[in-house]
C-alpha cells in the first residue's frame, strides 16, 4: 500500500490530535514523545472523534481517551483498553517526509 500525503508536519503538534481525511478514510494523527501515530478517527463504542480526545503516556503506552464516554485506546496497537469500548481501532503506518505527514493507506 502506498503512503499518501495527509498534512503539513507542522499541523501535528505534540500531545494533540489532528483529524484528516484521506481517500474517504477519517484518520487521527498524533505526535507523542516524538513518535508519530495514526488510527481511525472514530471511537468503536459511539463514533466520537478520537482526534479530539486527551492523550497521555501511561505504563509505557501511548493512550488516547474518547472525549464522549472515556474509553481508552492504545495508539500503537489500536487495542481498546477500557470500557465502554471493547473493539480495537485500526492503526496505520505513518511517517514524516519532506515537511509532510504521510499515512500508508
Amino acid at each position: 500500500m502506498p503512503f499518501v500525503n495527509a498534512c503539513a508536519a507542522s499541523e501535528v503538534v505534540p500531545e494533540k490530535g489532528k483529524a484528516v481525511e484521506i481517500n474517504g478514510a477519517k484518520i487521527a494523527l498524533f505526535r507523542i514523545d516524538g513518535k508519530l501515530l495514526a488510527i481511525d478517527d472514530k471511537c468503536t463504542h459511539d463514533e466520537a472523534s478520537l482526534a479530539e480526545g486527551g492523550v497521555a503516556v501511561m505504563d509505557g503506552k501511548c493512550i488516547v481517551e474518547c472525549p464522549w464516554h472515556g474509553a481508552t485506546f492504545d495508539l500503537c496497537t489500536g487495542k481498546a483498553l477500557t470500557f465502554p469500548a471493547v473493539t480495537p481501532v485500526k492503526t496505520y503506518a505513518v511517517r514524516e517526509q519532506g515537511g509532510r505527514i504521510e499515512v500508508e493507506i
